[in-house]
């Protein structure tokens, strides 16, 4: 027998939704019969799929004890770098400023150093993540940005953080500005770029067409030419619509790639001019709340921003030409 103690970070969830998080060893074939046999009941009663935990409630489990987790080797994250270059911080959520070239995820090629994994040591390492007194929940990422892009990330430290800001997020009621470096000088000065975007998922690249085909979605690119030297050009740059690698792709569509990316732009041309990375950076973010923001009203209108980006102060500094 297997009893849960429903915590503040499980409660609202579903029974099968906790389950399938609780106890990744037990196939879905065998929760859904348990439910139906009775082997799985909350407070001592029948429970159905469909039945919302609440804090407090005990789900008791009649079930052989291989499919409960019983590794207690040392925790994974522990063996990622302590740097966080933290933009903010209360009791539900972090800001961490992204540098490029850290995956915010787990690839094939990187299982350890990533932005997630980081910011479980740091709150490991604070007390603030406890994960043997965690059933289902472990601080999540609420958005991710691409490895060699550098910038603001959210961090939700709690269940109900998590699913207000992935809320937020999906109604567009978070408004992130970007800054990066193109060649050329895009014309007019500032303009709303319009196109339409194909995903080759294959080779992880996408394609800008200037009308609409099956299977490509609509995108709108929001630029403002903050100031202009020699061959390259310093950008604001908002999303209206977040597709993957928009703004890479559309504002090389229009003749001005950025700075460093030579998946968009060409080699010869980023040859030279020191920057191993694109001159891409999630630079600011401002919560723009138009419905309840609930325990998180307390942010909305508030903007956070990365005060030094370093492509960007190189260019102010004439040292990109």
């Amino acid at each position: 027998m297997k009893e849960f103690l429903i915590g503040p970070n499980d409660a609202g969830q579903r029974v099968d939704k906790f389950l399938t998080k609780a106890m990744p060893r037990l196939p879905s074939s065998l929760l859904y019969k348990s439910i139906r046999l009775k082997r799985i009941k909350v407070n001592g009663k029948r429970c159905a799929i469909s039945t919302r935990l609440a804090e407090g409630d005990r789900m008791t489990l009649y079930i052989n004890d291989e499919f409960f987790e019983s590794d207690t080797g040392p925790l994974p994250f522990l063996l990622a770098k302590d740097h966080l270059d933290l933009v903010y911080e209360d009791e539900n959520l972090l800001l961490v400023n992204k540098e490029a070239g850290l995956l915010v995820h787990e690839d094939d090629r990187e299982k350890t150093d990533t932005l997630i994994n980081r910011i479980l040591k740091y709150l490991y390492q604070k007390g603030e993540y406890r994960p043997l007194e965690e059933n289902s929940f472990v601080p999540a990422l609420c958005n991710r940005i691409d490895r060699n892009t550098s910038g603001i990330v959210i961090a939700a430290k709690n269940a109900p953080t998590l699913r207000v800001l992935n809320e937020k997020i999906k109604e567009r009621q978070l408004d992130k500005r970007y800054l990066c470096i193109v060649f050329g000088t895009p014309q007019p000065p500032h303009a709303t770029l319009k196109g339409w975007l194909r995903k080759d998922a294959a080779t992880n690249q996408v394609t800008i067409l200037s009308a609409p085909q099956e299977g490509a979605r609509t995108i709108l690119t929001r630029y403002r030419v903050l100031e202009s030297r020699g061959r390259f050009s310093l950008l604001e740059v908002e999303l209206l619509t977040g597709r993957t690698h928009q703004i890479r792709a559309h504002l090389a569509s229009i003749g001005h790639p950025l700075l460093g990316d030579t998946k968009y732009g060409r080699n010869r041309d980023n040859k030279g001019t020191g920057w191993r990375w694109q001159a891409l950076c999630s630079y600011q973010l401002t919560f723009r709340f138009t419905t309840s923001g609930e325990h998180l009203d307390y942010l909305n209108g508030r903007t956070f921003q990365v005060e030094a980006v370093d492509f960007a102060d190189a260019f102010r500094q004439g040292l990109i030409q």
